[in-house]
């Protein structure tokens, strides 16, 4: 199942066309193997290159009376090689065929979505070198509690697809296993040297032990690693789109000329790009579900994955390209506005600078509960009265007992908090640049 708005060249890949191809370059890929092997003339393979066409209309006629796809798919392409059709899908069984071709497919499709990540990755080292310095309040539990950087955001998020790109690149691995050992994987009918021939010809590594199926936990970590990513792309759309809300008004979806937020209100301008990215990561985890419950099968073998796996792999594949694409435009172009950053830094009044307040006093001797204290008096009352923190704490007789105006003119200073960005940007990025 393709969605509206897959793109190429994702969407070939998953295409029907491109099934039926794979499936054709696994079954001429084991002719080669079995010539090798001297299980057929040497002279075939070459033949049947040539000749074997896959014919989509008249497989699916086919299908009609068999009721089976694969045998459906031989019949129509054994047809068109003469005598050598005898030759064609020999000793193999249909899975040997499905499974070896779906990998071949993975594979690609994880090709692709590792181009995906580095892109978004580069537009994330963009981005939080732009903004290494420009100071912003972080936020626990949605309040206001210390100053961090915007640059530092973007870098968080570039770590966090580091380490997406290494889970990805792993599942690539774990599917990347074909198997041509039979009904039951007892290589009953075909030597173990075919399988290895073809699984060399197509890239791949023959699975050590299979049933008619390569074991189905490689696909659903293969899932759950999409999911797990698209979990990431939604943890960004998430902290845009509160970054987004009138109150906040930090960052915003590019707004274009001519667009409209909405049909019924003329100064709408919602964070659709975000909202859509979220709903999509939802359906990356349920597919993940989905994939889980295929993992166990009726003894050797069901079908009850078959199905599934129809609609899940193409589609989680097809998603997460799209919301990679879409996340990474997003990024590219997402607005800043450093003047509320500004101004919502400042609303807390000076709030953000309490456990620097409340470190200093302990180091001036006292318990950490007796400072915890001290500063929490002129900090509730900022809360409920207004005015500045830091006027309020340089007003406080107790605190100057043990705090010189100096030394409180350097603890309200953004410099002791973001001292260590340089550092931090290092850890992640390495030396410079780059």
């Amino acid at each position: 199942m393709i969605p509206r708005y897959s793109r190429e060249p994702m969407a070939r890949i998953w295409s029907e066309e491109n099934k039926f191809a794979s499936w054709l370059k696994v079954e001429l890929a084991a002719c080669e193997a079995l010539a090798e092997a001297g299980l057929i003339p040497l002279d075939a393979p070459a033949r049947m290159a040539v000749r074997a066409r896959c014919d989509l209309e008249c497989i699916a006629a086919i299908e009609k009376e068999t009721h089976h796809d694969v045998a459906a798919f031989v019949d129509q392409v054994a047809s068109t090689l003469g005598e050598d059709g005898r030759y064609f899908h020999f000793g193999l069984t249909s899975s040997d065929v499905l499974d070896t071709a779906l990998a071949v497919r993975l594979v690609e499709s994880a090709d692709l979505l590792l181009t995906g990540v580095d892109g978004l990755l580069a537009v994330l080292q963009e981005r939080a070198y732009a903004h290494k310095d420009l100071v912003m309040v972080g936020r626990t539990h949605g309040v206001h509690a210390e100053p961090i950087t915007l640059g530092l955001k973007f870098a968080l998020w570039h770590a966090e697809f580091q380490r997406q790109r290494q889970r990805l690149a792993a599942a690539r691995e774990t599917v990347r296993v074909g198997k041509l050992s039979g009904a039951v994987g007892t290589f009953a009918h075909l030597p173990p040297e075919v399988e290895a021939g073809v699984c060399r010809r197509l890239g791949l590594k023959p699975a050590p032990l299979a049933t008619q199926i390569i074991q189905r936990d490689r696909h659903a970590e293969y899932l759950l690693t999409l999911a797990l990513i698209g979990a990431s792309v939604e943890k960004v759309a998430l902290e845009i789109r509160h970054l987004q809300r009138t109150e906040v008004r930090e960052a915003e979806e590019f707004f274009a000329a001519g667009q409209k937020g909405s049909s019924a209100m003329p100064h709408k301008r919602n964070p659709v790009l975000s909202e859509n990215l979220c709903g999509l990561a939802r359906v990356l985890r349920g597919n993940a579900l989905t994939a889980l419950e295929n993992v166990a099968l009726w003894h050797e073998r069901d079908i009850s994955h078959s199905s599934a796996e129809r609609v899940i792999i193409p589609d989680s594949n097809i998603l997460l390209d799209f919301m990679l694409s879409r996340l990474t435009g997003l990024l590219k172009k997402l607005t800043i506005y450093p003047e509320n950053l500004a101004a919502n830094l400042a609303a807390g009044r000076g709030l953000v600078f309490s456990q620097t307040v409340l470190l200093a006093l302990v180091h001036k001797g006292l318990s950490r509960d007796a400072a915890y204290r001290l500063v929490q008096r002129p900090a509730m009352l900022t809360w409920q009265e207004g005015g500045d923190f830091g006027q309020r704490v340089a007003a406080d007789e107790e605190i100057r007992r043990y705090l010189s105006p100096a030394e409180l003119a350097d603890i309200f200073n953004f410099k002791h908090h973001l001292r260590h960005v340089d550092t931090l940007f290092q850890r992640v990025f390495g030396e410079g640049e780059g």
